[in-house]
């Protein structure tokens, strides 16, 4: 049974890959060909002329979900999403074709050419409402305005929306579409929703309906195009149902017989094989909720993992819906910009503190385990645990986000979730071998950059501990000639390339915030700092490791101080940027050169302090228990929760209205549903896995025991192999091991 353990771990990732080779794969979420091939002119003119001349109730049906006026035009909303599914569920028996709805979305630019425009009747007040004498357009006359509403539109002397203008396109007037190109809304574009049957297209449907576009030289463009089922299942559909599929069944079949032995059976689960039940769900679920402490345990590191993981979560929350559309994005943007926003746009600082806490951890559990001579001699263990522990979740969020995912739900924003699903099914492998940071246009999955950059410096570790684990004297050098070598390096680069501080600076271009993106924040160069902050706070953990360490308080009253106020400046200078006013390179290179290895030296105090009995109220809040399921939830939660949360805001069919305490219900509701899908992956995923790893490399000749866990989840502590918590026990040998396999797993299984 031993000897399989191996070819099960290659089979089963084999199968999670394999999916994704190369071979006739369709890239394409969306079935392309459907809509070119339902078009047929003739049939929509038939159609159409059976709607405008019998039947009024179906024509209302297709108009009632499509093209309308935004609401919220005054705020500066220009997009209206129609009501999807109402189209979509459009059908009506007409010969030789049905009538079936068709959802698409055209853009209207608000600067348009001279418009040879017919000469309109005028219009006439009888009582409360607004007749027209004389010939009428198709359909105007479903469109008539009531007095108080035009009223309104006249009386807006001073505001020239363009939405408020394409109001007249439907009455009189019409001539007041048109915008200056001065004009500051003369790059925008209205983006609006129409309904029609599915063998029409937009221009030939308003053309008819409406108004000739040609002949009064109307521009408007398709942005795309929906109809029903044309979301068909591929063949790595088909693989992540088989994969899935098969999990669950090993998963009951493990956990009945877990129950066996641990319930039914009179001499308890001692007998029970530990392959047998590897993914048991009782055992996963009691080994996960369970939590132990014992010496040299950093407990603040569980708070400080999970609150930073939260603020992830609530960044992405807010800049997610952020992309969505609503009725009043004045108000959102100029919250954004107020300074009451801070807590929102700061949050990406949170990502530094996760590259602390792995430079850290590399160092704290090493130190003293190996010798120089013996990282070398294992490195590729030292590689391959890191690669194997990190691979199952990451490949789920992966094969699950090329596959399944886009069956979820649906919506008119659904080609958002459509779009990351042909990244993953063309550029999965870029997520898989790490390097992703560096294809910032074909992301997978969204935040994955961060493990990329992770596992980066994780690969190029060893050159630094090489002199870590060597004399003190050499770890110091080696540790603040690194640390100088990034800090002048990176400067440099920041300086050359005038950087802006933040992904959105309204005083920079968009080509800048492109710029930035990709060759700063997403740069190894630019984001390693904060990591070898972490490898000095390591080894100076490890230097005090379970002795006492005295300090005069006004020293320690000076840390904390300078450590509080660092932090706030660090977090108040994302104020400053996003004014109008901000122009300045100087402060922008020193924020993007300093502020996040800054932050990461106020963490690694915190964490010291916190360790040596220095952090008061600070220690007793961060080592709650309530903490510590968040921390070993932290990595799933970061692989799952952009895709949730970009899956959730595509199903919404309308605009709604921005404001703060509904965006932070919102997170909450984000939060507790990533919590239990990351909860419900750990104990089919990544616990499984994690028992299989342990199980096929165990007895090879690794020297230390690695305690870091992939991604921003890291867990420190004697717990014990916990699912999102690597903590491998594995001996140093000189030579092979002398036991046979079965006798080693035996020793396991005790």
């Amino acid at each position: 049974m031993a000897k399989l353990i191996s070819p099960i771990i290659f089979v089963i990732c084999l199968c999670t890959v394999g999916a994704y080779i190369e071979l006739e794969v369709p890239r394409h979420g969306f079935d392309t060909e459907l809509y070119q091939n339902v078009l047929d002119e003739e049939l929509c003119e038939a159609q159409l002329s059976y709607l405008l001349n019998n039947n009024t109730l179906l024509t209302a049906e297709f108009l009632d979900a499509g093209i309308r006026l935004p609401r919220g035009i005054l705020q500066g909303n220009f997009v209206d999403l129609g009501y999807y599914h109402q189209c979509l569920a459009i059908s009506e028996n007409f010969e030789p074709s049905d009538i079936e709805g068709k959802y698409c979305m055209i853009n209207i630019p608000m600067v348009q050419d001279e418009l040879n425009l017919p000469v309109l009747p005028e219009w006439q007040e009888e009582g409360s409402r607004w007749s027209m004498e004389g010939p009428k357009l198709p359909l105007l006359e479903l469109f008539s305005i009531t007095k108080p509403h035009s009223d309104m539109f006249r009386n807006l002397q001073n505001v020239r929306t363009e939405a408020e203008k394409y109001s007249r396109m439907t009455g009189p007037d019409m001539d007041l579409m048109r915008v200056s190109e001065d004009s500051s809304l003369a790059d925008g574009v209205f983006k609006l929703a129409v309904c029609l049957p599915k063998v029409c297209s937009p221009k030939q449907f308003i053309d008819t309906v409406f108004i000739n576009t040609t002949s009064v030289g109307f521009k408007l463009t398709e942005e795309f195009c929906r109809l029903r089922n044309d979301k068909p299942f591929a063949p790595v559909d088909y693989a992540a149902m088989g994969v899935f599929g098969f999990i669950i069944l090993i998963t009951v079949l493990s956990t009945l017989y877990d129950i066996y032995f641990t319930m039914i059976c009179k001499e308890g689960s001692k007998k029970a094989n530990t392959l047998g039940k590897s993914f048991s769900l009782y055992t996963n679920t009691r080994r996960l909720l369970t939590f132990n402490s014992g010496p040299g345990t950093l407990e603040s590191l569980d708070g400080i993992r999970s609150i930073s993981m939260m603020w992830v979560i609530i960044g992405h929350t807010y800049a997610t819906n952020g992309r969505s559309h609503y009725f009043n994005p004045q108000e959102m943007f100029r919250w954004m910009f107020s300074f009451s926003a801070i807590w929102i746009v700061a949050s990406p600082i949170s990502v530094d503190t996760f590259f602390l806490l792995s430079g850290l951890l590399i160092v704290y559990t090493t130190v003293g385990k190996i010798s120089p001579k013996g990282l070398f001699k294992k490195l590729h263990l030292f590689y391959l645990h890191r690669l194997l522990r990190m691979f199952p979740i990451l490949a789920t969020g992966v094969f699950l986000q090329a596959s399944l995912f886009n069956h979820l739900s649906d919506g008119p924003e659904w080609r958002i979730v459509v779009d990351k699903v042909e990244r993953c099914r063309t550029y999965w492998w870029a997520t898989l071998t790490y390097v992703q940071n560096y294809i910032t246009d074909k992301r997978c999955i969204g935040p994955s950059w961060y493990l990329a950059v992770d596992m980066q410096l994780h690969i190029l570790s060893p050159l630094i501990l090489f002199w870590v684990l060597g004399t003190r004297r050499s770890a110091w050098i080696a540790l603040t000639v690194v640390m100088l070598v990034v800090m002048v390096v990176s400067t440099t680069y920041n300086y050359l390339n005038k950087f802006q501080t933040a992904s959105f600076v309204p005083t920079r271009s968009q080509e800048d915030s492109t710029h930035y993106l990709r060759y700063y924040y997403h740069n190894t160069l630019t984001r390693c700092s904060p990591f070898f902050v972490g490898m000095f706070f390591g080894y100076l953990l490890n230097m005090f490791k379970n002795k006492e360490v005295h300090m005069a308080r006004w020293f320690v009253a000076l840390c904390w101080s300078c450590a509080v106020v660092v932090s706030a400046g660090i977090i108040y200078s994302s104020y400053p940027v996003l004014q109008m006013d901000w122009d300045s390179l100087f402060w922008d290179g020193i924020i993007n050169s300093f502020a996040r290895p800054g932050w990461a030296v106020c963490v690694g105090w915190m964490i010291f302090a916190c360790t040596h009995g220095y952090g008061g109220p600070v220690n007793w809040f961060l080592s709650l228990r309530m903490w510590k399921l968040p921390s070993r939830l932290s990595y799933a939660m970061y692989i799952f929760h952009y895709s949730i949360m970009v899956i959730v805001n595509s199903t919404s069919v309308s605009a709604s209205h921005f404001s703060v305490e509904r965006l932070f219900y919102r997170f909450l509701a984000d939060f507790v549903s990533v919590f239990i899908i990351a909860f419900i992956a750990t104990v089919l995923i990544d616990s499984p896995f994690s028992t299989l790893i342990k199980l096929a490399i165990g007895g090879s000749e690794l020297f230390f025991i690695i305690l870091v866990e992939p991604g921003p989840g890291f867990r420190l502590g004697p717990q014990g192999p916990g699912p999102t918590n690597l903590t491998m026990v594995l001996r140093w040998r000189k030579g092979p091991p002398k036991i046979p396999m079965a006798l080693f797993i035996n020793a396991l299984q005790a």
